[in-house]
């Protein structure tokens, strides 16, 4: 049996939040500002952390989500008056990125894939397919632009237009994003907001990481060798450990496997 001393001095603690997978897909391991908004209130709350640590493994996905989360991060972590690190393993890039310029400070290790700040739409046409079958679509609306991108018709130059608009906001959103966490780290390399991707060397280069690190090691160096590590997940639901929900599962790991591709992992 242990005794807590009233007057003895604990060693610091540090909660670890995983934010691991796609932003904003289907499927019970998506990350999602929902789902996530418990988690990090109890991290930057329970025992009166000295750091928030975040576990970052992610190819990006929704901007929205992206935004919420890291929002999220930010107000928590000023609320609390307490200091954000991120430690990026295989990939934080596009809304991974996003994530992880919500913290004070990244690293990663020296063979992580960082950036892709940039906007991606994609789809496909099948009028085509649809002609040689014999088949014919037929749409009816009300506002001119409300079918806009139906795979099912031939694109028009009108569509891509005002799409390429909300591309660009979306774009804008992101960079200013990036340009106000990391300030005057960031270089004025001309392909910084192009959707490259670098590893962590050349990101460091860039202004994009802090550092190359891992979490216990670097954590050890700023809060001594006893800091405690605190760690806080999302909760697979109930009915979801008996397999009533694999489906949803299997198509949102495909997605999310062809998002990791992308950036040959």
């Amino acid at each position: 049996m242990s005794v807590r001393l009233p007057f003895k001095k604990r060693p610091p603690l540090v909660a670890v939040v995983r934010l691991s997978g796609a932003i904003g897909m289907a499927g019970r391991g998506s990350l999602n500002d929902t789902t996530l908004a418990p988690v990090l209130e109890r991290a930057f709350k329970k025992g009166k952390p000295q750091a928030v640590a975040l576990e970052i493994n992610s190819p990006g996905g929704s901007p929205v989500q992206s935004a919420l989360i890291g929002a999220r991060i930010r107000r928590l972590a000023e609320e609390h008056d307490v200091p954000v690190f991120a430690f990026v393993e295989d990939v934080a890039a596009s809304g991974g990125y996003w994530l992880a310029a919500a913290a004070d400070e990244i690293f990663a290790d020296a063979s992580s894939v960082v950036g892709s700040i940039g906007v991606i739409s994609s789809g496909f046409g099948a009028h085509i397919f649809l002609a040689r079958q014999g088949l014919e679509r037929r749409v009816h609306t009300a506002g001119e632009s409300k079918s806009m991108l139906d795979p099912f018709r031939p694109e028009n130059e009108g569509d891509v237009a005002r799409l390429k608009v909300l591309l660009n906001d979306i774009h804008a959103n992101f960079i200013e994003h990036v340009t106000e966490r990391r300030g005057t780290k960031l270089t004025s390399d001309e392909k910084l907001f192009t959707g490259e991707v670098w590893l962590a060397r050349r990101a460091i280069g860039l202004g994009l990481i802090d550092g190359i690190g891992h979490l216990k090691p670097v954590l050890q160096e700023r809060f001594g060798n006893k800091v405690r590590l605190r760690r806080y997940g999302v909760k697979k639901p109930f009915l979801s450990r008996f397999g009533l929900s694999m489906a949803e599962d299997a198509l949102a790991a495909v997605e999310e496997r062809a998002q990791f591709a992308r950036f040959g992992l």
